[in-house]
């Protein structure tokens, strides 16, 4: 684990950001990191880039943490969170990005591919928003992430949009858990956008097409989706309970 002690945490706002080394999560950990926040940088597997994106913050003057663990694994995020706020002195808003997508028809999919995404993106989701429900300060925010998919319905796309939609009614119900506490409760859906994770396997024209979905032309980017994270996380609370669907007007 890596920190930075170059400022006083005493009145500063903390995130942790799971999937935190991935594209879009990296992109969110930057934005939150130039929006004040100290940040702790979750991963799974890649140690390597995790120390880089904490490198990066805390060069800029920022405050950051590495912290590792599957999602899924309840001691290992128990864990996580623990070391955030041994760091920080608290968490205010945790950020779920974490998520694997494998596409593939209904009637020839793989259960063993469909336990495999549905133990990160349901469990590990559940797991993350359980600990984010016990440990979130006053004034914070947790952000799930879902995918616009629930709503467009393309062929491939079930298994996945399944366990996103089971993302969307846990938001729903965690806000209403957390009357009382001062905590939002929102998810972020995105649509098409341009990290790894979704051109993977995508032929050229695939990737052209989906770009031409939305009215504005093009896929999203990382910051896109970020942008909408940075609002959830700071200045918008009066929405809780929602599902905001990042996608340029697709859906």
């Amino acid at each position: 684990m890596s920190t930075s002690t170059s400022t006083s945490t005493s009145s500063i706002r903390v995130a942790l950001v799971t999937g935190g080394s991935g594209g879009i999560g990296r992109t969110v950990v930057e934005r939150l990191a130039a929006d004040g926040f100290a940040v702790a940088v979750h991963y799974a597997g890649n140690q390597a880039r995790a120390e880089e994106i904490v490198a990066s913050v805390t060069a800029s003057g920022g405050q950051a943490i590495a912290v590792a663990g599957d999602v899924a694994d309840e001691e290992a995020m128990a864990a996580a969170f623990d070391a955030t706020e041994a760091a920080f002195g608290g968490i205010d808003v945790v950020v779920n990005t974490a998520g694997i997508m494998i596409l593939g028809p209904v009637a020839s999919f793989d259960l063993a591919d469909l336990d495999r995404m549905h133990r990160t993106n349901v469990r590990g989701a559940f797991v993350v928003a359980q600990q984010a429900a016990r440990r979130v300060r006053a004034g914070g925010a947790i952000i799930g992430f879902s995918t616009s998919q629930t709503r467009l319905q393309h062929p491939t796309y079930a298994p996945y949009a399944a366990s996103k939609a089971a993302v969307e009614a846990l938001t729903l119900v965690l806000a209403r858990e957390l009357r009382g506490k001062d905590v939002t409760v929102n998810a972020v859906a995105p649509g098409p956008t341009a990290t790894p994770l979704f051109l993977d396997g995508k032929d050229e024209q695939t990737i052209k097409t989906l770009a031409g979905l939305a009215p504005l032309e093009r896929l999203g980017t990382p910051d896109d989706v970020a942008e909408t994270v940075a609002f959830l996380a700071g200045p918008a609370r009066w929405v809780n309970g929602q599902t905001v669907y990042v996608n340029g007007g697709i859906a």
